[in-house]
């Protein structure tokens, strides 16, 4: 990476579990700084538990920004994100401090750090209900489908079963009259960015963290997920937000008597695993980020600090 005039932000990125909060919050206490979360679940308020939401003595004294700002009900795009991600810059550089962006929304990171110019089109209540309901009566597949005839290039690199980047997606294409991924342009980007990520792993490393995302599970139940899983179903219903959250999702089927207990903690896992596999196929396809391997905690740390002094 070149050295320029641009203002410098550290960025760690990686799949759930691989350490990035333990990691972030070390290098924000050596370099004297703050955190803004790039985790498109931890904004929500009451979602703790099962975002892994940091308490704390997690913490440690670090001020975090973009975490509890958003009530279950409401709407927060990812421009939302990116206007707000980008006041809380504007004013750690006024105290001449290097914001340190940490998450695993990689659509966060492209937004913001790779200066990808988002489209900003308001939410269509009529289309989004229109389409909820053909996900309803003929799945996800059914709106995956109408995806790749509305946006090939776009829907190459989404998930079947993300129906909710697929809505927005097609809301995008019908509001503008043009594919989403024609709309987005990257432009240069703005900052000086020093990529770390956790976790680019193969064979017995990709099961080391398999092994840390089916612990995390068991401890998140042990916090008591299932409890808070039921108290925001029964103050929120079957709300979007709660529906597309790991860990919220899987309860409200057993709750209901779709699945038994037992059911519903494997497909937590086995949805976590998953969730990881796709975080980690979208940042590898960015090639700035220098990779750390994560199994050597204070090692990692060491290295992650000594890229960043190299680079700053």
């Amino acid at each position: 990476m070149t050295k320029t005039n641009k203002k410098n932000i550290i960025a760690i990125a990686g799949p759930t579990a691989s350490g990035k909060t333990a990691l972030a919050v070390e290098i924000a206490k050596i370099f004297d700084t703050e955190i803004i979360s790039a985790d498109s679940r931890q904004i929500y308020k009451e979602f703790d538990i099962a975002t892994a939401k940091p308490s704390k003595e997690e913490m440690k004294g670090i001020k975090h920004h973009l975490m509890d700002v958003v009530e279950p009900v409401e709407e927060f795009t990812v421009a939302d994100f990116a206007d707000e991600a980008s006041k809380v810059i504007q004013s750690l550089f006024e105290h001449d401090k290097i914001p340190v962006v940490a998450g695993g929304t990689g659509l966060y990171f492209r937004i913001l750090l790779e200066n990808y110019d988002m489209p900003r089109v308001a939410p269509d209540k009529a289309l989004r209900e229109q389409l909820h309901k053909i996900e309803k009566e003929k799945g996800a597949q059914a709106l995956y489908q109408m995806l790749c005839e509305a946006d090939p290039v776009l829907a190459k690199n989404m998930h079947p079963n993300n129906t909710v980047k697929i809505i927005r997606a097609l809301e995008v294409c019908k509001t503008l009259g043009t594919p989403m991924s024609q709309a987005q342009k990257k432009k240069e980007p703005q900052y000086n960015v020093i990529w770390l990520g956790l976790g680019h792993l193969n064979g017995e490393d990709r099961q080391f963290l398999y092994n840390r995302t089916d612990k995390r599970v068991d401890v998140m139940l042990e916090q008591g997920l299932e409890q808070e899983a039921k108290n925001l179903f029964e103050k929120y219903g079957k709300i979007r937000s709660l529906e597309k959250t790991i860990g919220y999702q899987e309860f409200i089927d057993y709750f209901e008597n779709s699945i038994t207990f037992d059911e519903c903690v494997e497909k937590i896992k086995q949805n976590t695993r998953r969730y990881a596999k796709r975080q980690l196929t979208w940042f590898r396809q960015n090639k700035d980020i220098y990779w750390l391997d994560i199994k050597d905690k204070e090692q990692m740390i060491q290295e992650a600090v000594q890229r960043i002094k190299d680079l700053l």
